[in-house]
């Protein structure tokens, strides 16, 4: 698809028309149709290289190892997670990831001790997350997420595609229970983020993210203590990057 022609369309009634075509079709199907037939060069991956994202990496390295992907790395993340993400980036051949780091500026001026995220978690979010994203999405028309539904209460009725601004999110596991992405690392022997066997299911960054008991929401162990349950790149339209002043 050109530029031009996504920009002339009705975005509310194309991702109506792509749910109704999605609907049935495997993981595979979609990520291809995304990636090859409806955004080719204009579609990136956005992945935390955290407990799940083997499964969409290796499903998207499937169809083009060259896809972007682009990897949030705010300044506080588990050492295991940067050691994951290069462990997953030499075993699946991807070519294109791209680290997308704070603003140095903004960091300076709201974050200059490093301890934000206990004053304010949103707007250390903000800064270490939405921020970077927007200027690493700026190139491109859609993106591709790992979210699934079972993963918390606020996920549970995501759909396959989705406007997000003036661009396209898909999310191609929506559907996927954990049944599913255990199998799916056992019949491909995908490696582990290796905080997940000591009780991390989600894992973000290090100061916000804790060991989940038996039967909480997998993302539970997130911002503990508050009610923050998201970073703020799904709970609303990532902006163009010229727009975030704080």
């Amino acid at each position: 698809m050109t530029a031009l022609a996504f920009a002339s369309l009705d975005l509310n009634d194309y991702t109506a028309s792509l749910n109704a075509q999605m609907q049935g079709r495997q993981a595979e199907d979609i990520l291809r149709i995304a990636l090859r037939d409806l955004f080719p060069g204009q579609i990136a991956l956005v992945s935390s290289f955290g407990a799940e994202s083997a499964v969409l990496l290796h499903l998207v390295a499937q169809v083009d190892k060259a896809t972007p992907v682009l990897f949030l790395d705010t300044g506080k993340l588990f050492d295991e997670t940067l050691k994951y993400r290069d462990e997953m980036i030499a075993r699946l051949g991807l070519t294109d990831v791209r680290v997308l780091t704070p603003d140095p500026k903004l960091l300076a001026a709201q974050d200059d001790g490093g301890t934000l995220w206990f004053r304010d978690a949103e707007a250390c979010c903000r800064i270490r997350k939405v921020e970077p994203l927007a200027r690493g999405l700026k190139p491109f028309a859609a993106w591709i997420n790992g979210r699934k539904r079972f993963q918390a209460g606020t996920r549970q009725h995501i759909p396959l595609v989705e406007a997000d601004g003036a661009r396209l999110k898909f999310n191609p596991l929506a559907n996927w229970g954990p049944a599913e992405i255990e199998a799916y690392f056992t019949r491909y022997d995908l490696p582990r983020h290796p905080l997940v066997a000591q009780g991390y299911p989600s894992i973000g960054c290090a100061p916000c993210t804790h060991p989940v008991a038996t039967g909480e929401d997998a993302r539970a162990g997130r911002w503990q203590g508050s009610e923050k349950t998201e970073c703020g790149i799904h709970t609303a339209p990532v902006p163009p990057a010229t727009s975030l002043i704080y």
